[in-house]
Order: C-alpha cells, then structure tokens, then sequence
C-alpha cells in the first residue's frame, strides 16, 4: 500500500509531539523536506527548500548540546570515554531512533521514489530529518540551545540508560589487545564470517583470530559491534571480561 502524504495541517501534530509550536511555519516545513521531494517539484514549488542546511545546523547543536551534558554529567570519565559516549548517542542508529519516536517519518515531504522505497522509515533519511528538526526549532527559538536541550535531552537521557544497560561502552577490543600485548610475536585480527540480511538492517558475524586460531565470535548489526562482542568471548576465554563489566 502506498503511504499517505502527509498534510501540512498534520504538522500541528508534529509539533505537538515535540512540545513545541513553529512561530516560523516556513522552517518547520523545510525540516521535514527531503531533497528528493524539491528534485520532483522544481517546477510548482521553485521557492521550496530541502532540509540539508539546516541539518547542517542541527548537527552542529547537536554535538554542542549532548557534549555539555556528557562533560558535566560523567566528571570523572576522560576524554575517550567521553568521545564513545557521545559517538553512541548521536550516530545515525541513534537519531533515527530518536526520530522514530516521535513519528517524524509519518511527516517527511518525500519524492515518490523515496517514498514507495519505504523512504519514511530509513535510518539515513529520517536521522538527518531529525538533526534537520533541531536546526529549525535553534532558529525558531531564537537561537536558544536550552530549549533545544528540552526536547532533544529526554531522548538522549533514555538512549545512554539504554546502552549502559547493554554494556556498550565497555571497550572490549582494547582490552583483548592490551592482553595479547603481553606476549611476542602474538597477532590478533578479526574476519566477516557472515553478513546478512537487506542493507538497512544488515547483521554481521566475526571471528576473532589469535594467531589463525578461533577465540571468540560474535555478531552485530555492524562490524564493529560484532567485533567488540567477538572481543567480549575472547576475553571470557581469558577470564577476564568480568572485570570489565
């Protein structure tokens, strides 16, 4: 079934789901434009505008934001545990994530291949529509982060809950190659034994290797992710990933 597009008078509900009504009606709709819907309608709607600037914007509010509350929130974490904080909580998993909380898909102005091509809930699309809304709602604001912090913190707030629960900031990799250290002549790698699934949502299999020999496997729906729970084995083959934990 094709998806229904969507209004501009559904966007009130937009803005209702964000706590937030658009003073500049004009911004909101550039946010929620993808360039594929401006490529389709040059010629009835020359003066519409893609989001790809303001996502420009909301990416760099974006890390501002999230790097204030990360510094100010983890003061005895350094430097690099500060950076995979960070890094986790505004990839493009993360935002898209974020976006489809609030449905911002339902709301997207799409070009008709984008939009049979399940366009509304692909992570690329609907992750910088997302950074895209921040950039708006910065403007709208009149520049206020603290109001783009209301909103966008809330989601950032559950997503660090969210990965600490799942021990993701647990670097597992680095701790299985500052043991291998230990001992000459010892190398480690880690192989793709299996990917599948569709590109959107692909799963990977690895295989970490010491010396050609198997000690640890792990999947992921990245390769890094697969190779840090490779990591994880290995180092319980160790004994030591519990102290990581």
């Amino acid at each position: 079934m094709n998806a229904i597009r969507v209004l501009p008078l559904d966007k009130e509900k937009l803005e209702n789901r964000i706590g937030y009504s658009f003073k500049n009606k004009s911004l909101l709709t550039e946010a929620l434009t993808h360039s594929s819907y401006v490529n389709e309608h040059k010629a009835e709607e020359t003066e519409r505008s893609c989001n790809e600037r303001l996502e420009f914007l909301g990416d760099s509010v974006l890390s501002v934001i999230v790097s204030k509350y990360i510094f100010n929130e983890y003061k005895s974490r350094q430097e690099g545990d500060l950076t995979k904080i960070r890094a986790a909580v505004v990839c493009e998993k993360a935002l898209a994530k974020y976006a489809k909380e609030i449905g911002l898909g339902d709301f997207l102005y799409l070009g008709n291949g984008e939009d049979k091509n399940n366009g509304r809930n692909r992570a690329s699309i609907t992750s910088d529509a997302f950074e895209a809304l921040l950039g708006a709602l910065y403007i709208d604001s009149g520049y206020d982060a603290d109001r783009v912090s209301q909103f966008l913190l809330t989601f950032v707030k559950k997503e660090i809950d969210f990965i600490r629960t799942g021990e993701s900031f647990v670097d597992y990799k680095t701790a299985l190659q500052q043991i291998i250290q230990q001992a000459n002549g010892e190398q480690l790698k880690y192989t793709v034994v299996d990917e599948c699934g569709p590109d959107h949502d692909k799963v990977f299999t690895v295989e970490a290797l010491l010396n050609s020999n198997v000690i640890g496997r792990g999947t992921g729906s990245s390769k890094r992710a697969a190779e840090q729970n490779a990591a994880k084995e290995a180092l319980e083959l160790f004994g030591s990933a519990e102290a990581l934990e």
